[in-house]
């Protein structure tokens, strides 16, 4: 119902559309009809690839996806390398950007008798 509603309302056109896709299974040999998939709204169709058109919407239920629920996830040693890798340049950083123990900055420093400024006592 309130599926419908919305569809009245705000209506996709469907016009991103992924290529067709086929189920294989690993030997290649395709096990399932062939479907395209609205990039806007993620509704599935059926694909007819004799005559290229879109067919009815498939309803596809979280059970049955293109990825296996059982593969591997990656590591996350990227984030990890990252963080490795920053440290060193944080304090090297650091230490670049620290005034010097016998350098005097700000107002307390003149200019020598002569150079610019206050010509000095005359």
């Amino acid at each position: 119902m309130i599926d419908t509603v919305l569809n009245l309302l705000f209506r996709c056109a469907h016009r991103r559309l992924t290529r067709p896709v086929t189920p294989v299974s690993r030997a290649g040999v395709p096990h399932g009809e062939t479907y395209v998939v609205c990039l806007d709204c993620g509704k599935q169709f059926s694909y007819d690839l004799q005559e290229m058109r879109i067919g009815k919407v498939i309803d596809r239920s979280h059970d049955a996806g293109v990825v296996p629920l059982e593969v591997p996830q990656p590591r996350k040693t990227k984030l990890r390398y990252a963080f490795w890798a920053a440290v060193p340049l944080a304090v090297v950083l650091s230490a670049a950007l620290k005034p010097k123990p016998g350098a005097k900055s700000g107002p307390e420093e003149q200019a020598p008798p002569g150079k610019g400024g206050d010509p000095g006592p005359a």
